[in-house]
């Protein structure tokens, strides 16, 4: 009756026969007497409510509101009720495909399309031109700089749109992955592609090369709360015991990778989660722990990056508010470090 405008005299009609049918007839009367007083007064009620704190956790809200203040707190919450945009990473000329695709290219290689499409309809996706990848999901493989013939391990790399980038960066690309169901799904999207990682089926926490990496991206395993847009049942799946558990195998993510790469060697840390915990309170204390990694801050100016986007230690930090005019984008949290 209030929030999918069905008629109230069927919402009454069909409540009474279904209390009827479970043989609670005798609560016909209230039934018709609740529903009629909702028809009347329930939207004006509704309409009342903080409908953003009221879809967000207590806890989540709590962290939020304490991290990054109360107004950006509420138009976050706000920014996850609305329809997200469908962004492309395209391998060579976004302006070019901007206008195949009726699309914007927003920043980099991601053209941003605003209206619903059946993807395998667009104009080159059967050619293996593009991905599906919000723009904030793209901005950790760009902080190795310049990877060509670069070997880079990409660990937890299913489904793959960040190995794309780095093998169409010009990266010879080892793409692992615990799961054989993921991995099966990676090797899927690369044959549509046309690129040809090396694929490991690994826990990535046991995994060495056979010889020292120029680098290693770590998309580590989170709460994914900076995806809640595109996944709000992220709301009622993902609770406090969840976060120490994940924090917990990061942790050991970027252990594992120290000893992945040469000396000189860079690390990309990157985590979709909205949550300090799965962010900079892990990177200062794998940083506190550990003297042979240092950080290597990232700069505004060396991406084009909005300055809203890198914080004060250099570390990308991107919040659904963020390009917010043209539809906004993900929530991550990426650091770079280098192995002394």
């Amino acid at each position: 009756i209030i929030f999918m405008d069905i008629k109230p005299y069927a919402a009454v009609d069909t409540s009474v026969r279904l209390a009827e049918s479970r043989k609670l007839g005798h609560y016909k009367k209230l039934i018709n007497a609740i529903l009629r007083k909702l028809a009347k007064e329930g939207r004006r009620v509704a309409e009342k409510q903080n409908a953003e704190k009221l879809n967000t956790p207590e806890w989540l809200w709590n962290i939020w509101k304490k991290v990054y203040g109360s107004t950006t707190c509420y138009n976050m919450a706000k920014a996850h009720q609305i329809q997200p945009p469908l962004d492309i990473t395209v391998k060579k000329d976004p302006e070019v495909w901007a206008t195949k695709l009726s699309g914007i290219n927003i920043f980099g290689n991601t053209v941003r399309l605003n209206q619903s499409h059946h993807i395998e309809d667009l104009p080159g996706y059967s050619e293996g031109d593009w991905w599906v990848q919000d723009l904030a999901a793209t901005i950790p493989v760009m902080l190795f700089g310049n990877i060509l013939n670069s070997c880079v391990a990409d660990l937890c790399a299913a489904p793959g749109g960040k190995t794309a980038q780095l093998l169409s960066r010009g990266a010879k690309v080892i793409a692992l992955d615990l799961s054989h169901r993921r991995v099966g799904i990676l090797d899927q999207n690369m044959k549509r592609l046309k690129l040809e990682p090396e694929t490991v089926v690994e826990d990535a926490r046991i995994w060495r090369p056979k010889k020292p990496l120029d680098a290693v991206l770590i998309d580590a395993p989170c709460s994914s709360t900076g995806t809640l847009r595109r996944n709000p049942d992220i709301y009622y799946t993902k609770t406090k015991k969840d976060i120490e558990k994940l924090t917990g195998i990061q942790k050991n993510l970027i252990e594992t990778a120290k000893n992945m790469v040469k000396k000189g060697g860079v690390i990309v840390f990157s985590t979709c989660s909205l949550l300090p915990q799965e962010g900079i309170d892990v990177i200062e204390g794998a940083l506190l722990e550990d003297k042979s990694l240092l950080r290597a801050p990232i700069s505004a100016e060396e991406l084009g990056l909005m300055p809203d986007l890198v914080t004060e230690m250099g570390d990308l930090r991107t919040l659904p508010v963020h390009y917010s005019s043209l539809g906004g984008m993900d929530g991550f949290y990426a650091a770079r470090l280098i192995r002394n």
